[in-house]
């Protein structure tokens, strides 16, 4: 059996022995058919989905992982959804290409995109990985049943299963081979079974609590805030005065550390090196990948991972990417909450946008189990567990407020499985009776179905405060759109497009590997071949709700005043004559970035670059990349004016200004072709 498959079923036997034998199989039959309706439900809802963009990433590289034992693909993300749906592949299954050398995440996609969209049938790869992922997320759903009846009582476990079967949000998200519903159910799941495991001190206890975290840390990097919170959580209880010694107690609480670390050294098959015989294979070097970073306390953090081999090198480089994309970000800017924010989305932008993806009738019933729990008027076994568990969430809050919020709400997915236990006291306390909760969790119910459940499409779900048709005008992340629209991209064009000859402008992001399957003829917004000579387009336009907010750099005013002629969820289709100032700088900017990345002609794309900027300075990473190639052929003067550009136009307060800063200074002083370039921070 392999590695994921063995250690979810030795996770779920463990805390299965943890539940008493009175009323055992009845709890489980109702936990099962809890989690079997959630299943339903999700697949009738999102049978019309396509991929998500990062999904083709991880179906190719977990088949590479389990077939290969190969981590060189992806490494951005721990292993564990990964290896699970490789396991779903077998050789008959899925034609896995050869592995060549890759240069940069460009073109890595490029190669993935080939093996899923042309090498294979990628609807019956979509298929086949979502049932994989309904069984994953379907046992993890179980799991954290299970630990939540350990750890707070039978009805509560129940109640939040079912609070959990009905959100939106986690109905999109059980079907994706992705990591944000798995990192939120082991989290929570960790931390309950913790709690528990740091009173008993029971060496069950704590194995179960070794391995739930161990799943977590395997799920995505996020599982380190967890295993954190937990070594936090065991010092603290470990202290509290009690018959078993302050010293073993300690003791305990870092062997189960050490455990789940260990569960994820497992998961990389126990090797440092990310393949035999490693010659830095990733699509860029681990050593430049912390050099990218722009924090130094990162960086000595990871210099200081590397140096130990603590954790696996195909882990390190993720956790690198993580830290430079999702902690400092790649100053963007971003729309939140009908507002245009230069850097990020503010502090509150998560809480907030919980808020409004959570369907009212489910926000009920969290508040009335707050209060039940708050007042007493429900007594759990234990509070302790609960208590861990909401800690855990605000600490994931705060540091979610201190990072990028381009992913949208599905970072934030570990808060939910927390507000289902706090939904699931108000679901126990109706059952037991009383006078007014049972009303008050009858309400919540029904307003949460009706709201959810008829919802096809739930990744798009926001609840009635703004709704789903109009979340694009106050949000632009990806809670709006994942690229999930690529059928109605296909069916349109086939429909109303392909028999009148129409040659669409595609602004969405259907792969041009998926558009050659689908025999689609189009040209991309940022497509040099087409992008003729001013700065309007005329044509029919197919793009995403995302692209339309308000932009300092990338703006589509012009498409933003229009009515669509077709409007598909998030994929808007505009016909007519449009202004786009920074269309052709754009396109000068993609076509360099393929003829030095993928083409390695770096002569032939410093022209590319240089036209990108002149025709549009505000595209200020056109700028950092012709400094970079200017330097690296020893032009001081010129780099530097392009390195001045770059820092003009780039977002006052981005961390890239100091870096340029840096970067100019250096540059007066030492041989230019000695400096290591700036990292583009719009490169993935």
């Amino acid at each position: 059996m392999h590695t994921a498959v063995a250690f979810a079923t030795v996770l779920s036997l463990f805390v299965l022995l943890l539940l008493p034998a009175r009323r055992r199989a009845r709890f489980l039959a109702a936990l099962r058919a809890l989690a079997v309706l959630a299943v339903l439900r999700a697949q009738a809802a999102t049978r019309l989905d396509g991929f998500t963009i990062d999904e083709p990433y991880h179906i190719v590289a977990g088949v590479s992982y389990v077939r290969t034992g190969d981590f060189r693909l992806n490494p951005e993300h721990p292993p564990l959804a990964k290896l699970w749906v490789g396991a779903a592949f077998p050789a008959a299954r899925f034609k896995l290409p050869a592995f060549r050398p890759l240069s940069d995440k460009v073109d890595e996609r490029r190669f993935v995109n080939t093996a899923v969209f042309l090498d294979n049938d990628s609807d019956l790869v979509q298929r086949r990985a979502r049932w994989a992922l309904f069984g994953l997320n379907g046992l993890l759903l179980v799991i954290f049943g299970l630990a939540a009846r350990r750890a707070l009582g039978e009805g509560v476990a129940l109640g939040a299963v079912a609070f959990l079967a009905i959100d939106p949000t986690v109905a999109a998200h059980l079907p994706v081979v992705m990591t944000d519903l798995p990192i939120a159910l082991t989290s929570v799941t960790a931390v309950l079974l913790a709690a528990v495991a740091f009173r008993s001190w029971r060496a069950l206890d704590l194995a179960a609590a070794s391995l739930a975290l161990g799943a977590a840390l395997a799920a995505k990097h996020s599982g380190l805030i967890t295993l954190a919170f937990v070594g936090a959580l065991g010092a603290a209880l470990a202290l509290v005065p009690s018959a078993v010694g302050r010293a073993r107690r300690l003791a305990l609480a870092a062997a189960v550390l050490l455990g789940a670390v260990a569960v994820l050294w497992g998961t990389y098959g126990f090797r440092y090196d990310e393949s035999p015989g490693r010659q830095e294979p990733f699509n860029r070097p681990l050593v430049q990948k912390i050099e990218d970073l722009n924090t130094p306390v990162y960086r000595e953090g990871m210099e200081l991972l590397v140096r130990t081999h603590l954790l696996p090198r195909a882990y390190l480089w993720g956790l690198a990417d993580i830290l430079r994309a999702g902690m400092e970000g790649r100053g963007d800017g971003m729309m939140a909450f009908g507002k245009w924010y230069p850097l990020d989305a503010p502090w509150y932008f998560f809480p907030g946008v919980i808020l409004v993806k959570l369907p009212l009738g489910l926000s009920l019933l969290a508040f009335a189990g707050a209060l039940l729990a708050l007042t007493l008027r429900y007594r759990l076994p234990d509070k302790g567990p609960l208590l861990a568990a909401v800690d855990l969430a605000i600490v994931y809050l705060v540091v979610l407020g201190s990072g990028e919020a381009y992913a949208g709400v599905r970072h934030a997915l570990p808060v939910f499985p927390v507000l289902a236990l706090l939904g699931g006291i108000a679901l126990a306390a109706a059952a037991q009776g009383g006078r007014l909760v049972p009303g008050v969790a009858a309400v919540g119910l029904i307003a949460a179905a009706a709201s959810a459940l008829p919802v096809l499409r739930p990744w798009e779900y926001y609840n009635e405060v703004i709704g789903t048709e109009n979340a694009y005008l106050y949000f632009a992340d990806e809670g709006i759109d994942a690229g999930q629209r690529t059928r109605e991209a296909v069916r349109y064009y086939n429909r109303e497009l392909r028999p009148h000859g129409v040659v669409p402008v595609l602004g969405y992001p259907l792969p041009r590997q998926a558009r050659r399957r689908y025999s689609i003829r189009s040209v991309e917004l940022d497509d040099l071949t087409r992008a003729g000579t001013g700065d309007r387009i005329s044509g029919t336009l197919m793009v995403a709700a995302t692209s339309l907010a308000p932009s300092p750099r990338l703006d589509l005013a012009d498409l933003r005043r229009a009515r669509p002629v077709a409007r598909f969820g998030n994929l808007f289709v505009f016909r007519g004559t449009f202004h786009i100032p920074w269309r052709r700088s754009l396109a000068f900017y993609v076509a360099a970035v393929k003829k030095l990345l993928l083409e390695k002609d770096p002569r032939g794309a410093e022209p590319l670059f240089a036209e990108a900027v002149r025709l549009y300075p505000r595209l200020y990473p056109a700028a950092i990349e012709l400094g970079n190639l200017r330097a690296r052929r020893g032009a001081r003067d010129e780099a530097i004016r392009a390195y001045e550009i770059a820092r003009t136009q780039a977002t006052p307060g981005d961390p890239i200004v100091e870096r340029l800063t840096q970067q100019i200074e250096r540059l007066r002083r030492e041989p230019p072709q000695s400096l290591p370039p700036v990292r583009n921070p719009w490169a993935e």
